[in-house]
């Protein structure tokens, strides 16, 4: 299982910041960074948070508790998402009914391109 300290630094590359760059954006040390990517030191919830939120990741991925490290970076897409989240059930479900149909479409289209 990969660690908080391998995760980090993979999220870390993935989104194209030194140890440096991300260690001012805490306003901390790039050593603490390197502390935390060998595992020598364990940050605070308060400084994973603000880690999982500069990286475009989750507390939960960065702690081991998920393998899924996706966050959506359109943020117009994540506002549709929670309007549909706070509509009555019976309007979601007509909602994701009918968008299920139109993404097996495209990707049915998709196959045959």
């Amino acid at each position: 299982m990969n660690s908080f300290g391998n995760r980090l630094r993979e999220c870390r590359k993935k989104k194209g910041l030194s140890q440096n760059e991300l260690a001012k954006a805490l306003n901390t040390n790039h050593s603490v960074i390197g502390k935390y990517e060998r595992d020598d030191v364990k940050p605070s919830i308060d400084a994973v948070k603000r880690i999982a939120e500069l990286l475009d990741t989750t507390v939960a991925f960065l702690a081991g508790e998920s393998e899924d490290g996706f966050v959506f970076e359109d943020k117009k897409m994540l506002q549709r998402l929670k309007d549909i989240l706070n509509l009555p059930e019976k309007d979601k479900e007509a909602i994701l009914y009918n968008l299920d149909a139109l993404l097996r479409d495209a990707k049915t289209r998709m196959a045959y391109q």
